[in-house]
Formats: structure tokens, sequence, C-alpha cells
């Protein structure tokens, strides 16, 4: 893990005074994601202001969309659209459960502040960075989306990809590749229409899991798209993706 930012511990002493009943500038209804106004500067990437639960909506419960997005279940995908409903309740449940929280599906001091502890100050979480997700050019550009839209996805991607390193025990995950603008894409022969160029996807290395062991947790993981061992031009690599629709095909290794 890299090192945390004094920003960190000023987050951690704000969640202990709203778990004690205290407020801060931070504070919010727990009904609504807080306004602009009341989110706080203690983390380096974001702060949450209060507690987040059903019926909460707004940047604040999107920024926590993101970070859960890698627990909505075998086969599921959450939205990012910063409404709060049973979809997110339950991810945010899995998130809880996965790090030994108290899993009431509401998102509060203990959750946010395992949430710093998990992500850097540009908001990736602490095992990935933007360089892995894009081996292309540099500025995100010239892919079938904005570049700003691009690096987002890819942000989502890393999220998930994070929940699923948890939950193969921690281990490295090897990213061979992500983001591909149209010519990168066919430079290597990508499909016409590959996740890829959205900022969707990432190419996986075997490392100490396998490429079947990769493309098994990948379907727990939000991953709308697994190819592996078995698809054409997939057994040296384990593809994953997220995006509209779902396909799977990883033929050697049962799915």
């Amino acid at each position: 893990m890299r090192s945390r930012p004094i920003g960190f511990l000023l987050a951690t002493l704000a969640g202990a005074v709203l778990a004690l009943g205290g407020t801060s500038a931070a504070s919010a209804s727990p009904s609504t994601a807080p306004a602009a106004a009341d989110v706080g500067t203690a983390d380096a990437c974001y702060t949450w202001g209060g507690t987040l639960r059903e019926g909460s909506s707004g940047e604040a419960v999107r920024q926590l969309q993101i970070r859960v997005a890698g627990y909505p279940g075998t086969g599921n995908q959450i939205a990012i659209d910063g409404a709060f409903g049973p979809a997110t309740r339950a991810a945010v449940t899995r998130f809880q459960s996965a790090y030994g929280l108290a899993a009431d599906g509401i998102a509060g001091p203990a959750t946010f502040n395992k949430i710093y502890q998990l992500q850097d100050n540009d908001c990736t979480p602490v095992n990935f960075t933007y360089a892995e997700l894009n081996r292309c050019n540099s500025d995100w550009s010239g892919g079938k989306v904005s570049a700003a839209t691009a690096r987002a996805n890819a942000l989502v991607t890393m999220w998930k990809l994070q929940a699923m390193r948890h939950a193969m025990g921690d281990r490295p995950i090897t990213v061979n590749g992500g983001f591909r603008s149209v010519s990168c894409n066919s430079a290597v022969g990508g499909a016409a229409n590959s996740r890829h160029m959205y900022g969707h996807a990432a190419d996986l290395g075997a490392g100490s899991q396998g490429f079947c062991g990769l493309a098994q947790a990948a379907r727990n993981h939000g991953f709308t798209e697994i190819l592996g061992p078995g698809y054409p031009g997939h057994n040296d690599h384990t593809h994953v993706a997220g995006g509209s629709g779902r396909f799977w095909s990883a033929p050697s290794c049962g799915i």
C-alpha cells in the first residue's frame, strides 16, 4: 500500500466525531447527499460529509458507487448515477462484509474510513494506476468517447479490479493494458467496437491466479464482458470489461 496523506488522519478524526454523535463542517442529512458546500477536504481525493443510505442522492452517492462498483453481486453491474437505490445498498453491504465492517448497507464513518485507506490522492485504488489502464497515449484521447469519459470509465474498472483482487486473497493482479484509441485498437487488431476504446476494459496477465481463476472471479465483480481461454485470441490473457449488455466466454474455464 502506498503511504497515506495527512488528510487521511484528519478524515479518520472527522469520522470519529460523527460516530460519537457530534457534527463536523462536512455533516449532512442521512437521507440526502451533502451539498457541494458541505463536502470537506480532509481526504486528498474526496471526503464524504455524512451518512448515506437508500434514498440518498447526489455527487456523494455517485462517488460512493464508483468505490463499490466491484460488489454488485454475481452477474450484475450497478449504475453510477448518484441515486442510492436497492442495488447500491446491496453493493455497500457486500463491501462492508468483505472488509469486516457492520454490514447494514448504510455508508457512514466506518465505511468511508475504509475507502480512504483504499484510495490514493488521484482517487485510484491503491493497487492500480491510470498508467496501467492506458498504455496507448497520455491524454486518453482518440477513443469512441471523450477523453474525460474514457478516463472516468477506467477509474470504475480499477475499483472493480480492486474488489476482485481483495476477494482473491489480495494477490497482485497484472494489468497488461486498458484504454485504446481507435488507432491503437486498429494497430493491435482489436474488435471494431472493442470496449477498450471506451475505457471500460482491461486485459489481465495470468499472475498467480491463472487466466481461468481471473475469468471465474470476474463474474462476481461487475464485469459484463469476460473473455478468456478457449475464446478465439484469448488463450494468453483474460479480458474483462464493463458497459452495457453481457457476453462471457472462456470455454476452457467453464464459462
